[in-house]
């Protein structure tokens, strides 16, 4: 798959970062590291919709821009009603 084989390409900005820790409750500094870990995970599942990868594992999902190789944002998953 193109997302994986492309793995060392994975960056995202200062704000980027940031904005991941939050969202998800990080409590690493090395968000990149994390996010690598979570795409390599058995467990997600990965599709691409248009120029973005949805990686949904774990409670998150990961946006990741299909050209960039940035790591847009990720979120925990809203629990249904």
């Amino acid at each position: 798959m193109e997302l994986l084989e492309n793995l060392a390409k994975l960056h995202t900005t200062e704000l980027g970062a940031v904005r991941i820790r939050r969202n998800v409750g990080l409590d690493c500094d090395d968000t990149i590291a994390w996010c690598r870990e979570m795409i390599c995970s058995p467990e997600a599942v990965i599709e691409r919709k248009g120029k973005n990868w949805y990686i949904t594992v774990d409670g998150c999902i990961i946006t990741v821009n299909a050209y960039s190789y940035t790591v847009i944002t990720a979120h925990k998953l809203r629990k249904e009603k």
